[in-house]
């Protein structure tokens, strides 16, 4: 009995305590602040489908370059020169796609105002000229590597023959040297052809004055004289019909004349001559364009390579010195008519031969 008074008065007490307005506001207290909780979880866990996608896309970008990061590390210290070549290849592979993109947007840009390839400026032509010019060299590398299995052939014919396969994206900078010395050599070896061949004519010539004059020329480049531009101008008249005009030129001069502008001449006279006439008109026409341009807005390697097309070795020359050449080739060129782009063909030869002791 006195157990059971000691509960009902507990009870009782608890009971005065905690009224039942008191255990209905706690509840609702306590059902706010479980709404509220379950609010900030659902906000923090179930993310919008843009945002979780962002994230997982940064997440792999991330993870990417930290793996990226490792095993060139890992090339770099076990593999030195094979990792050299396999940044060269990486970093050629992002110039030549970069090259692509932008002669797409040229022709996109040429096809949408009707522009044509001669009235384009000066850096998008010889853009356009050398990108066709790669794509033309990487073209062989695409065709043999089309069997199954055969792009472990290209990969050890591109080690072995990278100057005959690789276009200049892929070549260390010694490699760029060197390989435009040889073929600087290779187009050399034509020019005392092309020279006798000018002095075997010099008696068909009708004029009595252009005789003389293409005489004393032939003299002054075989005694190792560089030639003046008005010493060349004189010629004009020359180079227009018979016997030097470019449609009258014999298969033997237009063989050396596609050396000597490191075209293939393993071709039918007709194409030669077709193809040296295209390649003639393009660097005419580039040409008018650098003359509006003005030599002294290029780069150095821009003046360099300019120099190079036109047939000097400009690898060992000094910028200046460049672009004093280079003035007076265009002082040539853009004194010339279409009729007599024989003699611009030839000039490739008789001012370059003898430019500050480049004849060895």
């Amino acid at each position: 009995m006195a157990l059971s008074r000691v509960c009902w008065a507990r009870a009782a007490l608890w009971g005065s305590a905690v009224t039942p307005g008191s255990i209905v506001t706690r509840r609702l207290q306590l059902g706010r602040s479980g709404l509220a909780w379950g609010a900030l979880r659902s906000s923090k866990l179930h993310l919008s489908p843009k945002a979780d996608m962002k994230s997982l896309i940064s997440y792999v970008v991330t993870k990417t370059k930290a793996i990226n990061g490792k095993y060139h590390r890992f090339l770099g210290r076990h593999f030195p020169r094979f990792y050299i070549l396999y940044t060269i290849f990486m970093k050629g592979l992002q110039m030549f796609w970069a090259d692509a993109k932008k002669a797409r947007r040229i022709k996109t840009n040429m096809w949408k105002h009707n522009v044509k390839f001669h009235q384009l400026p000066y850096r998008e032509m010889e853009h356009l000229r050398q990108f066709r010019q790669d794509v033309t060299k990487c073209l062989f590398l695409g065709i043999i590597s089309i069997p199954p299995f055969a792009n472990y052939l290209v990969f050890l014919l591109m080690y072995l023959f990278p100057r005959q396969l690789l276009i200049k994206h892929f070549w260390t900078p010694k490699q760029q040297i060197d390989f435009l010395d040889i073929y600087h050599a290779l187009r050399k070896q034509s020019h005392s052809e092309i020279i006798s061949y000018l002095e075997s004519v010099i008696p068909f010539v009708s004029d009595a004055g252009l005789q003389w004059h293409l005489t004393e020329l032939c003299n002054k480049i075989q005694n190792g004289t560089h030639p003046a531009v008005q010493d060349i101008l004189a010629l004009r008249e020359c180079f227009r019909n018979h016997p030097l005009g470019i449609n009258q030129l014999q298969a033997l001069q237009l063989k050396a004349l596609s050396r000597a502008m490191l075209l293939t001449p393993h071709l039918p006279p007709p194409w030669l001559r077709r193809r040296l006439k295209t390649h003639t008109t393009v660097i005419h026409q580039l040409d008018r364009a650098l003359a509006k341009l003005g030599i002294g807005q290029l780069t150095a390697q821009e003046v360099k390579s300019a120099c190079y097309l036109r047939g000097l070795n400009s690898t060992h020359i000094a910028e200046d010195r460049c672009r004093t050449w280079l003035g007076e080739w265009l002082q040539i060129s853009c004194s010339m008519k279409e009729t007599e782009l024989s003699l611009l063909l030839h000039n490739v030869v008789l001012l370059s031969t003898n430019y500050l002791g480049t004849r060895r």
